[in-house]
């Protein structure tokens, strides 16, 4: 099968995680898609390919002839998608694209636009695969997963293609930063790994954002407004005071390469009671401490206008930057830039504005940098994948496959 038509399969499958929810995955819906993939890998001769209750699935590729002895690696990608667009009845389209806008949904008026998304006349003489235009496509994971057994398919069925071990790993709830809370590193026995998670073909990261939350919760006093002079505190209008107090041009949409932000994500809010939830990025540990004494300082402020019990910021840590662990081992770099090479693709080592399972992974003794899948603008209505890129992202795993044999 090749790697789009399992692809297109795939996003069929409704995978969204949701951050609101206390069960672990945090939607049951992403155990059909592991099930899924489980009966697909037995399939394909991966025996020991199973799901724990916990949504993860595991399988191993047994060693080729001649590489027994070698250490081995795994491949991880997450089956669950982003929550800023839905992903349930995606409704997919091949385009053969010679440049300009693409329409995607002529009814609704939603258009990639080139002047908008420039990148994608990167894609011209490529087929890209595009919804139309209602939901995400999923290429964020599902073109690595999709990647990942293609490759296996491939190295089980040709006994000439050199690899070593090879663990795989499909992980619930990476958007919403639960991507390893529960995973059986028990049965990762390998040293190393790869996410196979990243963007446009070529690019190879081993740095990611470190990576915190700020919880802001307003408590404000109700009154009939009619008589509210000097009583009520409205902890909406104060929640917005509190945002003006961070600095405006430091948020995802002023910033690119290594510039840190803190993102509004969500805002809830009545006159009693409001709640402001934030992200705080940056690629540099200090950076970000500092962020996070903004945000109380910030607070500090409002505490001093209004009373010491109108606000509070709860700081959570989220993750930290794999770059720490990976630079340790420059051979994983070495290795992925090769597999690239010899397909003829010049690899762009880049830092992810972002993070991926292997943020964390690398901290938990398997170093983890992150591979591309060819996907372009994900979390978004617009994202796209091209057939073409699905191959070679492919092949680059099976070239690493036999640079690590």
């Amino acid at each position: 099968m090749k790697t789009y038509e399992r692809f297109l399969n795939y996003i069929t499958f409704d995978t969204q995680s949701d951050s609101h929810s206390s069960t672990f995955p945090s939607t049951m819906k992403q155990l059909k898609l592991a099930d899924k993939l489980v009966e697909e890998m037995q399939g394909l001769g991966i025996s020991d390919a199973s799901r724990d209750a916990n949504g993860y699935v595991y399988g191993t590729i047994p060693p080729s002839k001649g590489s027994e002895g070698k250490p081995g690696f795994a491949l991880i990608a997450h089956m669950d998608t982003a929550l800023e667009v839905s992903g349930n009845n995606v409704k997919a389209r091949i385009v053969e694209y010679n440049g300009g806008d693409i329409v995607l949904n002529e009814e609704k008026g939603i258009v990639t636009k080139v002047s908008e998304f420039p990148e994608i006349e990167g894609s011209k003489g490529e087929h890209l695969i595009v919804t139309d235009g209602t939901t995400l496509l999923g290429a964020d994971d599902k073109a690595g997963i999709a990647e990942i057994m293609t490759m296996a398919e491939r190295l089980l069925s040709d006994t000439s293609l050199r690899h070593p071990k090879i663990i795989i790993v499909f992980t619930p709830d990476e958007e919403i930063g639960r991507g390893v809370d529960k995973i059986d590193m028990s049965k990762i026995t390998v040293p190393f790994g790869y996410t196979v998670d990243g963007g446009d073909v070529g690019s190879l990261e081993y740095e990611t954002f470190n990576a915190s939350e700020a919880v802001v919760k307003v408590h404000g006093v109700s009154v009939h407004p009619g008589s509210a002079k000097g009583k009520m505190k409205n902890a909406s209008l104060i929640a917005m005071e509190y945002n003006a107090l961070l600095p405006e041009h430091e948020v995802p949409s002023c910033t690119e390469k290594r510039e840190g932000f803190h993102h509004l994500s969500s805002i809830t809010g009545t006159v009693e009671e409001a709640e402001l939830v934030y992200i705080l990025r940056d690629h540099d540990s200090e950076k970000l401490k500092k962020r996070e004494e903004m945000m109380q300082d910030a607070a500090e402020f409002i505490k001093k206008k209004y009373g010491n019990s109108t606000i509070e910021v709860t700081i959570n840590q989220m993750y930290r930057n794999m770059g720490e662990e990976v630079m340790k081992h420059p051979e994983l770099i070495d290795s992925a830039s090769k597999a690239m090479e010899k397909l003829g693709i010049k690899p762009r080592i880049e830092p992810v504005r972002g993070g991926t399972d292997g943020s964390r992974l690398s901290f938990m003794g398997l170093p983890c940098p992150n591979l591309c899948t060819g996907g372009h603008f994900g979390h978004s209505r617009h994202e796209y994948v091209t057939v073409e890129a699905l191959d070679k992202c492919t092949e680059i795993l099976i070239n690493l496959a036999a640079e690590l044999a």
